[in-house]
C-alpha cells in the first residue's frame, strides 16, 4: 500500500478512535501532499512523500525547541507529539556502520578520490538511500573518507 493511501487510512482509524492530534497532524501532512501534487502538477512519489514527511517532522523540532526556549511548554509539547506522530511514517535509519558501508561502496564504484568528487558521492548516496540516512552525518563521513 502506498505510503499517502496508508496516511489516509490511518486518518479514518484516528477519527473513529477520536484522536485529534493525530487527524490534523496527518491532515497537515495530507494538504502539504496534495500542495506539492499541485505545484509540481504531477502525482508525488513515495520518495517525495518521504521528504515532505522529514521536512514535517524538522519543522516540528524546530518549533519545540524555540517553545522550550519561551517557557511555553504546552505548545512544546504539542510540537513534540507531531514530531513523534510523523515519524512513524519514515522508514528506519541504517546505522552508522551500514551507513560508511554504503558510502565505500559508491566511492569505489566512482572512483571518487578527493573531496572534489564529493559531490558526485552525496548524489548517488540520495538516490540510493534517501530517507534512510541522516546526510549531515553522511555528509561528515564522506569529507572524512575523501581526505
Amino acid at each position: 500500500m502506498p505510503l499517502i493511501n496508508q496516511i489516509k487510512e490511518d486518518i479514518k482509524t484516528s477519527l473513529r478512535a477520536g484522536d485529534r492530534l493525530k487527524v490534523s497532524t496527518l491532515r497537515m501532512l495530507v494538504a502539504a501532499v496534495q500542495q506539492k501534487e499541485i505545484d509540481s502538477r504531477k502525482d508525488v512519489s513515495e520518495d517525495e512523500v518521504i521528504l515532505i514527511i522529514q521536512k514535517q517532522v524538522q519543522q516540528r523540532d524546530e518549533a519545540a525547541t524555540q517553545f522550550k526556549e519561551a517557557n511555553r511548554q504546552d505548545l512544546f509539547e504539542k510540537e513534540s507529539e507531531e514530531a513523534e506522530i510523523l515519524k512513524k511514517y519514515l522508514p528506519e535509519k541504517l546505522n552508522q556502520e551500514e551507513t560508511i558501508q554504503i558510502i565505500e561502496e559508491i566511492i569505489n564504484s566512482i572512483g571518487a578520490t578527493s573531496v572534489k568528487d564529493m559531490g558526485q558521492v552525496m548524489s548517488q548516496l540520495k538516490e540510493k538511500a534517501a530517507g534512510k540516512i541522516d546526510m549531515k552525518i553522511a555528509s561528515n563521513t564522506v569529507r572524512e573518507k575523501l581526505s
